[in-house]
């Protein structure tokens, strides 16, 4: 897709391909703190070589269009989850699967001083969400990495007292959601595991009140085709996708994720890298252009 830059307005302004804000950018074998979040994890598992020009270099890659719809099915089933939290009580979805023992968790109230330098009162649950300022943290060993994320919800398994790691998913399929099929179909999805097995990590390391469970769910919505038409409404299926949290590979991901960004040797790509293709396509046929003028 074609990605045109506009300033807070909406006008449009001058692309320069790299990123304006400093504190953004690391620093190899800098000694000051830096964050790296969950998304960005991800990427480095994908293509080093774009994560590395992303975070070291200063690469700003073209954008994704927001995708509203999903964003507001995660804002509703945030919303039921936490009248249930109100109540402790579980779910009807959780009830319906035999998960009764399984409650939305409540962590608390914290305070947290915004921008205004003002003290406010926030639920413990909407810090971890909030994955642009403050999310799950967690600072990795004796670096000066703090991994971040930003998690859709925590239940509390009351038999165990285990808290189990929650991810709202949203699509349109006219297949039927499947825990049989669900992380085979398609390979996005098992990055899905990841992302679990990764915000699992963080709240490992945070020593919370309660152990964290191997179990973790992705409340899957799908939406359905239906008959009828539109009339104004979209009807969706639901399903829980059981995940067994594994975490023992990630310190392993994390510590060479670190010592790739304490290099100065730009890692190689993922032959696999839609982005790496285009730009050595595109540096050819520039080349060549360049050529011809000359």
């Amino acid at each position: 897709m074609i990605d045109l830059k506009r300033n807070t307005k909406g006008e449009y302004v001058e692309a320069t391909g790299l990123i304006s804000q400093k504190c953004r950018i690391y620093q190899p074998n800098q000694k000051d703190d830096f964050k790296i979040s969950r998304s960005r994890f991800g990427e480095f598992k994908d293509c080093p070589r774009c994560f590395y020009l992303r975070l070291v270099k200063g690469l700003q890659s073209p954008g994704m269009p927001q995708f509203k719809l999903n964003e507001l099915t995660d804002t509703l089933l945030k919303k039921e989850f936490d009248e249930c939290r109100k109540i402790q009580k579980p779910h009807r979805k959780l009830i319906e699967d035999g998960l009764e023992h399984i409650v939305p968790y409540d962590a608390g109230i914290t305070k947290i001083m915004n921008s205004k330098k003002e003290e406010k009162e926030w639920q413990i649950i909407d810090v971890w969400r909030e994955s642009k300022n403050h999310g799950l943290k967690y600072k990795f060993k004796d670096t000066n990495i703090i991994l971040q994320g930003g998690i859709d919800d925590v239940w509390l398994n009351t038999k165990t007292k285990e808290l189990i790691v929650v991810d709202y998913k949203s699509q349109a399929s006219p297949k039927k959601v499947s825990q049989d099929t669900y992380f085979d179909k398609s390979g996005y999805h098992g990055s899905y595991k990841t992302q679990l097995d990764f915000y699992a990590y963080l709240m490992k390391g945070m020593n919370l009140e309660y152990g964290i469970s191997d179990d973790s769910y992705l409340y899957v919505v799908n939406g359905l085709d239906v008959e009828e038409g539109f009339n104004a409404e979209i009807k969706f299926s639901e399903t829980l996708i059981h995940h067994k949290i594994e975490t023992d590979y990630l310190d392993y991901e994390i510590q060479n994720m670190i010592e790739t960004i304490n290099t100065d040797k730009i890692p190689e790509s993922n032959k696999s890298c839609k982005n790496c293709a285009y730009a050595r396509q595109r540096s050819v046929i520039d080349t060549l252009g360049e050529i011809k003028k000359e």
